[in-house]
């Protein structure tokens, strides 16, 4: 018995040593603390584990943590297990996660400071197997363990999934500074540059990130005698290289309008693999893949001075649109590339200090090809008490080459609501509804939509002529903001009733959006009245149409209504007051459309006066129709005709009559 007492904690010994042996070879291998690469609409943190030994490992049950207080904050799922020579991610949101993934890739809720923390991993039992602690972290650069061993560092480039680079460094080279400012020269213009102490900068004009193998930039400065795209970055020795700095250096060029300059890598831009702005070879176009991907923004006012120049993303935006040449922009600002916000303001009825993102639109899904019938349209909406895209008519550049005029706009998001209902509550802002449409989940852009669709099931089926039924819809509905918005696209007769945006901030009531109307001036027939004034069971078609409709059944709102339309009709849309807004967009966007006409070859200039008469004559003609087309489709008398529009008629008469 005493033998056999002495061989048993050698046998134990001898059956834990595997399970040890295979702990010790699974290694906390890459860490990305401040990501601005987006995969699959995300750029979330992330932490890669590897497994160096010759086994697979099982790790159910084991835990990944960012504090120390509570070491075994997440956990790996029963079934996890990592082979030899392999790798796993673990996706670290910062958001509710109810699903921890499987195979390669799982999900936490927590996310990981960027200022430097400590991450602990810990096996089933709960002992500790690594503590790595993270230094400050650089944007866009990942931290991790070299090929090859040695120690823990920051690598060049970020390496998810696939084999760690041979040499991690201990710090990054300070970027680097162009002293001869981006911007507008005649004849020509040597730039010059400083470069951190020891270090060489690198550059190139064709918008690829410099690279070691890049030219090196002059000590003289460079000249530059036609407009160019310069990317500089610094390197150092045992130093990750800098960020890039970018700018454009416009020669000879007369701006005629605010000018954006993008400067990005063509792989993300034209690759038939990666780009976005091409449909690429795929049975998904690379346009519609939601790619994001990192690009320099500058902005030059129409006296030519710079207003913002930094590092961002973009992805191609739209629908449909897409697939013209001329693809829209939307731009992000991203704190991994520098700042979460664009810290300029170029619109000009708005007094906000920055923007977390911002709209390229190409205008190519007019109709008739006028380039600004929704500018124009939307601008009307100024001072009516209800959210539209502010917008510039303005020109862009990318890569140094003329890309053709752009309306530049808000862009519709959490963000963009938030500054305008005063909500700057990060959480709150978190919670805004958004939905678009109908407001079905396939439509939800934000928030949640349960409380919008409830309440459209509650006007097809109450009666809100019940002063109670009426209360419960005015305590969760703006109703100035739904008529009004159903004045508008009446009016305007924008057949594309589809575009529709509700919103709610965290408190508020449901509000409309007006939103995309490019559709509009282009007949005097009776769309969209049919679409927007129906039964209350008719078949829904692209939005909820009970609330309004409810509403209308009630004498007090009826009349509300049309006094709404009323004031619209002889205010905004008195005809010298919209050919004013007209004309002041045209004066902006004449001068340059011969060079964008001739970038783009999409539509001829004669075309685009005629077009520009047509839409004046339906914007000037249709207002006078309304109250005709109103009568017909709300079975109004002729004496409530002459109650609600007698006045408004007269004053069309006078101003929208050709004379």
């Amino acid at each position: 018995m005493k033998k056999i007492s002495c061989l048993l904690p050698l046998l134990l010994l001898c059956l834990a040593l595997p399970f040890f042996s295979a702990a010790a070879d699974v290694v906390i291998s890459e860490v990305m603390a401040s990501n601005g690469y987006f995969e699959n609409g995300h750029a979330w943190d992330w932490v890669e584990l590897y497994n160096d030994g010759k086994s697979a490992v099982d790790l159910s049950g084991w835990h990944l943590s960012d504090s120390k207080k509570d070491p075994l904050k997440w956990a790996f799922p029963q079934g996890t297990r990592l082979k030899a020579g392999k790798y796993l991610t673990v996706w670290c949101t910062g958001e509710e996660v109810s699903d921890p993934g499987s195979g390669s890739a799982f999900y936490t809720g927590f996310a990981i400071s960027s200022g430097g923390e400590t991450l602990i991993l810990s096996d089933a039992a709960g002992a500790e197997v690594q503590r790595l602690k993270l230094p400050a972290q650089y944007g866009c650069v990942s931290y991790g363990l070299p090929r090859g061993g040695g120690e823990y560092g920051f690598f060049e480039n970020p390496t998810r999934g696939a084999r760690n680079e041979t040499a991690a460094f201990p710090a990054r080279t300070e970027a680097p500074s162009l002293t001869t400012p981006g911007g507008f020269y005649q004849g020509s213009v040597t730039v010059e540059a400083a470069a951190p102490e020891g270090a060489s900068l690198r550059y190139t004009t064709d918008g690829s990130t410099p690279t070691e193998k890049s030219r090196l930039f002059p000590a003289e400065g460079l000249t530059f005698r036609k407009t160019a795209a310069l990317r500089i970055r610094a390197f150092r020795e045992n130093e990750v290289s800098s960020e890039t700095v970018s700018a454009t250096y416009f020669v000879d060029e007369d701006p005629l309008t605010p000018v954006v300059s993008l400067i990005s890598d063509t792989r993300y831009l034209f690759s038939k693999k990666t780009g976005i702005l091409v449909k690429g070879t795929g049975s998904i176009p690379n346009y519609s893949r939601g790619w994001e991907y990192p690009v320099n923004v500058e902005y030059f006012s129409l006296a030519g001075e710079s207003l913002c120049n930094q590092m961002g993303t973009f992805t191609c935006s739209g629908h449909s649109a897409r697939i013209n040449a001329q693809k829209s922009i939307a731009l992000y600002a991203r704190k991994a590339w520098g700042s979460d916000r664009f810290y300029f303001n170029p619109f000009p009825t708005r007094d906000y200090e920055s923007y977390k993102s911002l709209l390229l639109r190409a205008a190519n899904s007019d109709a008739y090809a006028t380039r600004l019938r929704d500018i124009t349209a939307s601008s009307l909406a100024e001072g009516q008490g209800i959210l539209y895209q502010d917008h510039v008519v303005l020109q862009v550049f990318i890569n140094g080459e003329y890309y053709g005029h752009y309306n530049l706009r808000e862009k519709i998001n959490k963000y963009f609501i938030a500054q305008y209902e005063g909500v700057t509550d990060e959480a709150d802002i978190d919670r805004i509804d958004i939905l678009a449409r109908t407001g079905t989940d396939q439509f939800l852009q934000n928030g949640d939509n349960t409380d919008w669709l409830d309440l459209c099931d509650f006007c097809r089926k109450q009666d809100l002529n019940d002063p109670e039924n009426l209360r419960h819809v005015e305590e969760r509905l703006d109703i100035d903001s739904l008529f009004t918005h159903a004045a508008f696209e009446i009016i305007l007769g924008n057949v594309d009733f589809t575009n529709v945006r509700v919103y709610r901030v965290p408190g508020g009531k449901w509000k409309m959006l007006l939103f995309d109307v490019e559709a509009c001036w282009r007949g005097l027939d009776k769309t969209p009245i049919e679409y927007y004034i129906k039964p209350l069971n008719g078949k829904i078609q692209g939005f909820r149409h009970e609330p309004l409709n409810a509403l209308l059944k009630v004498p007090e709102q009826k009349a509300r209504f049309l006094r709404r339309v009323a004031e619209l009709l002889e205010t905004v849309f008195r005809w010298d007051r919209v050919e004013a807004r007209f004309d002041e967009i045209i004066a902006r966007l004449e001068p340059i459309l011969p060079r964008h006409i001739a970038r783009w070859k999409n539509m001829k200039l004669s075309n685009w006066q005629k077009n520009i008469r047509a839409t004046k004559y339906y914007a000037r003609v249709r207002p006078k129709k309304i109250p005709s087309l109103l009568k017909s489709a709300m079975k109004l008398t002729a004496a409530e005709v002459e109650e609600y529009f007698g006045h408004a008629l007269a004053v069309l008469e006078e101003y929208n009559t050709e004379r």
